[in-house]
């Protein structure tokens, strides 16, 4: 049944817009009077699948439409009415994007088969998960194990983010306060010494120098700043793989424990779902976040597909997370296994980040108060050196 935006005024004379389900405009119309609105434009919706490429979705919306959308089915709310219900509680793109899911279902089409039309939404493994719980007949029981994979990814991404705040902060802070000092306050200390003839201290020579550079190349320091972060970002699109390489072998495996809970929670999460293990590997390589790793992952696959056993054909991971690959496949308890190694990796990672950040936010305050010193010691000394020649 189409979809049809209203624009109007209801009877106190504020303005009314919103969308309505009807089987042609003049229906849309009086559908629109009987709810009290008098109608001032009213227009067929029409979905524009170009728009996705250029409107960004919020990703972070996805697991609690995934949850309520659980809840909704669960309770017994047909899927027409409950995407009704989650249209008009959303904004923006994803109204449009729900719309449209509920135009293709309307219209025959399944659930899987609408969301697939939006890849950039819908991860590939998101659209399987729903065709075996659409082939099962427990779609509700599908959608709430994908809400809580949702949610379990995005609350360790949040931990990243969160953890990453303070340090950054204390760095952009530092170096702000730095810049002050050398631009500003500096110059007009040292320019007491800088008028007397006296030779200075190598520390208070330093001070100028450093001050000068400053206030006169502050422009050079801003473009390598910026300069680096740019080349930074050209390598990275240029050798991705040669990037992701060198950062699977950070010492402390901090960030390898991130990428091997990412993958055995996946994993476990896509066996579970009933999704064959090729293509669960398969999927779970594109969203283990690594390329490199995703490589050895994809390789493992084509292993597998020869015959191989899965523990056998994952060459280069750690060797614990192997053994506990051969313990699943020997005791038949794959998925098991992967749940409880996604979990204890995830801890792993999470003290690892405690710890370095532990150690980070003292080194930081450290550097800082060297610096410090430095500048009291360079301005002080020649005060003790003068106040000598003055006895």
């Amino acid at each position: 049944m189409p979809i049809f935006q209203y624009k109007g005024y209801k009877t106190d004379g504020a303005e009314a817009t919103g969308t309505i389900e009807a089987e042609g405009l003049k229906d849309a119309v009086s559908k629109v009077k009987d709810e009290g609105i008098f109608p001032k434009e009213v227009t067929e919706h029409v979905h524009r699948g170009k728009r996705f490429f250029f409107k960004r979705h919020d990703a972070a919306l996805l697991p609690a439409i995934t949850r309520h959308l659980s809840i909704l089915i669960s309770s017994g709310v047909p899927l027409i009415e409950a995407l009704r219900s989650l249209t008009e509680e959303s904004k923006g793109l994803w109204k449009e994007i729900l719309m449209d899911i509920r135009e293709k279902i309307a219209g025959g089409s399944s659930l899987s088969k609408a969301m697939s039309r939006h890849e950039n939404v819908f991860p590939k493994f998101y659209t399987n998960m729903i065709t075996a719980g659409e082939a099962s007949g427990n779609l509700a029981g599908v959608l709430s194990r994908l809400s809580d994979f949702l949610e379990k990814q995005d609350a360790i991404k949040n931990r990243i983010r969160i953890a990453m705040i303070y340090p950054l902060f204390m760095v952009i802070v530092g170096f702000v306060v730095l810049s002050f000092l050398f631009m500003f306050v500096v110059p007009k200390i040292v320019r007491i010494f800088e008028d007397t003839k006296s030779s200075l201290p190598v520390a208070t020579m330093l001070l100028i120098y450093i001050s000068n550079f400053f206030k006169n190349y502050w422009w050079i320091i801003l473009a390598v700043v910026a300069g680096s972060i740019i080349g930074l970002k050209r390598l990275k699109e240029k050798n991705p793989l040669l990037i992701d390489r060198i950062i699977l072998r950070i010492p402390g495996n901090i960030i390898l424990n991130l990428y091997l809970a990412r993958f055995a929670r996946t994993f476990g999460f896509l066996l579970e779902g009933g999704i064959p293990m090729l293509r669960a590997l398969e999927f779970s390589s594109r969203s283990v976040g690594n390329r490199a790793l995703g490589m050895k992952i994809q390789e493992a696959g084509k292993r597998v597909s020869e015959g191989a056993g899965l523990s056998s054909s994952l060459e280069g991971f750690p060797p614990v997370f192997l053994q506990l690959v051969s313990t699943g496949e020997k005791t038949g308890k794959l998925i098991d296994v992967m749940n409880k190694a996604a979990d204890s990796y995830e801890d792993d990672f999470s003290r690892s980040v405690q710890k370095a950040l532990s150690l980070l936010e003292p080194s930081i305050i450290l550097v800082m108060g060297v610096i410090v010193g430095f500048i009291v010691f360079a301005v002080l000394l020649p005060m003790f050196q003068l106040n000598q020649l003055v006895k």
